[in-house]
């Protein structure tokens, strides 16, 4: 069955610049990490795509090694993107990323020339594209000089392969000498992806986003904390499909009986918001100006359209909103 796009899907998402790049991205974008490789639902991930782009997200952000396995997510976005989505192409924003482990031998990994040049290649024949919007060096490489991973991130702008460039997981010193050679390379740099939620302030306590000012926008990943700021775990339970059972990336040691005690104390915030706690979370994120947007990692269409409707359940936060919240997180460990 053909797909035709719904045509006010433009009508209530917010689109943030970029840094100071004319590009702007959709607030909300549709992360293809965990649950996009071959042993997820084809018919499920179709559908979260679709829906995602029927809501007005126009960004969907995808790695070389999203799956599992490494590959399968750009594998599989670019069949639903020849199926569904070719026609609106030019509509779409597309990324990936290179940095992480690839394949065997000194090669295929982390931060050389031949690397992330070989990686790209890779990734637009798995994605079926002759060039992504934006190409990210995923993960600083303490073993390769900066200048010469600047310079292949600039290499793939000027062959007409991505065009834009961005860094992720890049902390605020060296994110901001990134970006200066980026910008002496006539490639700026338009994104740093980070990490960030109510839960994880470390980019606080690193100065990141003083340190990007409006050189380079911030798109966070993981606004939910892995699933506990969603509503999954507030009566401590341990659902089976939930990312705490599977224990690869949140523990069931995480879900203690204080951190419950606590993410019931944002929930009842949230409620007297008349948000879910998922879209408290997201809210919280998109009150800062300098967050161009924020990365979702749905599931299902369900939890893609609570988080879609957390912009439209949006409102500003108070003093003491924000005072209860930070008290609440203040007493997490």
């Amino acid at each position: 069955m053909n797909y035709t796009a719904h045509p006010a899907r433009y009508g209530t998402m917010e689109y943030r610049r970029a840094g100071q790049s004319g590009l702007k991205l959709s607030a909300l974008s549709l992360g293809l990490w965990h649950n996009f490789g071959h042993g997820s639902d084809i018919d499920e991930a179709k559908a979260m795509v679709e829906g995602a782009f029927d809501g007005g997200i126009t960004h969907f952000d995808l790695a070389n090694n999203y799956g599992p396995p490494p590959g399968s997510a750009e594998e599989r976005f670019g069949k639903i993107l020849k199926e569904s989505l070719c026609s609106y192409r030019d509509e779409l924003i597309i990324s990936t990323k290179a940095g992480y482990t690839m394949w065997p031998g000194p090669y295929g990994d982390w931060g050389s020339r031949k690397y992330l040049i070989a990686s790209l290649e890779q990734s637009l024949k798995r994605l079926g594209l002759e060039y992504v919007d934006i190409f990210y060096h995923h993960r600083p490489d303490p073993n390769t000089p900066l200048e010469e991973t600047v310079q292949a991130l600039s290499h793939v702008v000027r062959q007409g392969k991505a065009l834009y460039v961005g860094i992720s997981n890049y902390k605020a010193k060296e994110a901001k000498r990134a970006i200066e050679l980026l910008k002496e390379a006539g490639t700026p740099c338009i994104l740093n992806q980070v990490r960030y939620s109510i839960l994880d302030r470390s980019i606080e306590k690193d100065g990141l986003l003083d340190a990007m000012g409006n050189q380079a926008g911030t798109i966070c990943f993981s606004p939910l904390a892995q699933g506990l700021l969603s509503s999954k775990y507030l009566d401590g339970s341990i659902a089976d499909d939930s990312r705490a059972a599977e224990g690869q990336f949140l523990k069931k040691s995480a879900i203690t009986n204080e951190r419950v005690g606590l993410l019931n104390e944002l929930n009842a915030v949230a409620q007297r918001r008349a948000q879910s706690l998922a879209q408290m979370a997201i809210s919280w994120l998109l009150r800062d100006e300098r967050v161009s947007s924020v990365l979702i990692g749905a599931r299902t269409t369900a939890q893609l359209n609570e988080n879609i409707d957390a912009l439209r359940s949006r409102s500003s936060f108070t003093n003491d909103e924000l005072k209860a919240i930070d008290d609440i997180v203040g007493r997490w460990r």
